[in-house]
């Protein structure tokens, strides 16, 4: 009698699925929008974002190095505080990002778990392709720079949605928060580079 007092009807069961569906679906969207106000605050030239781009290369990065998801969400941590530093504390992140871009590249190999022999030079080549834009677009004029800034976040946005898709390298939840990140940093800094 006590067993069939305490199973779960197939109704509360749907119920409590669509809840944590709708949580896991929810918070990487709050935590991008969250993200993309402390990018704006103060926000006035678009080429300042650029740090943000060669971010998003090693978070993909150290998830493939290390053959642990998780690992994306410390790369994030690390590179949040890094370019936080950089907006309120002059440091530049920017050769930080790159230098532990470089180690990840090589110690990656010496990982002795098993993986597929294309995720970390897959993803080497995205981290290349993203950190020069972002140092190209430093040296650029504010527009140029800015825009292109806008335009990486947005081939990225894209990188994250096939991660998404595809459920490789990094988690979901990671994919869909880079991905609204992504898309709402590139739309913002497109607006303050052409209205600067």
């Amino acid at each position: 009698m006590d067993a069939v007092l305490t199973q779960d009807s197939p109704d509360s069961a749907l119920a409590r699925r669509r809840a944590g569906t709708w949580w896991q679906i929810a918070w990487p969207i709050a935590l991008a929008v969250l993200v993309a106000a402390a990018t704006a605050y103060g926000l006035t030239d678009g080429r300042d974002v650029a740090p943000v781009v060669a971010a998003s290369g090693l978070v993909y990065l150290a998830a493939a190095a290390t053959q642990r998801r998780w690992a994306a969400w410390v790369a994030f941590g690390i590179a949040f505080a890094l370019i936080s530093l950089d907006k309120f504390a002059d440091l530049d992140a920017m050769p930080w990002l790159l230098l532990l871009a470089g180690v990840l590249v090589v110690a990656g190999p010496a990982s002795r778990r098993a993986h597929p022999w294309w995720a970390l030079p897959l993803q080497t080549a995205a981290m290349l392709v993203l950190g020069a834009t972002a140092v190209l677009a430093l040296q650029l004029d504010p527009t140029v720079g800015g825009l292109l800034v806008s335009a990486a976040l947005l081939g990225h946005a894209a990188w994250d949605a096939h991660h998404h898709r595809t459920g490789r390298v990094v988690d979901q939840a990671l994919a869909r928060f880079c991905a609204v990140l992504d898309v709402l940093v590139a739309i913002l800094v497109g607006v303050v580079t052409l209205t600067a």
